[in-house]
């Protein structure tokens, strides 16, 4: 269990994560175009706030990235 705790914090499980919230983004993508379809104000609100979590989630995930890659005596 402890490998998974460090696997999380790797990069390429920041790698990862970054990946499956950018696959989550096509899911809103297609409810906002559904709800622009049906004029469906407040699935379409719904879409808006999910893609800006979804941002704030990948700056997020970058900024460990940066972390990750300050911490790495290689990249100086």
């Amino acid at each position: 269990m402890n490998k998974a705790k460090g696997f999380k914090k790797s990069k390429t499980g920041t790698y990862l994560s970054i990946g499956t919230t950018a696959f989550g983004a096509l899911s809103v993508i297609k409810q906002a175009r559904k709800a622009r379809t049906e004029h469906d104000t407040l699935r379409l609100v719904d879409a808006a706030v999910s893609a800006a979590a979804i941002v704030t989630g990948v700056a997020l995930l970058l900024r460990e990235l940066k972390r990750l890659g300050d911490d790495d005596v290689l990249l100086g």
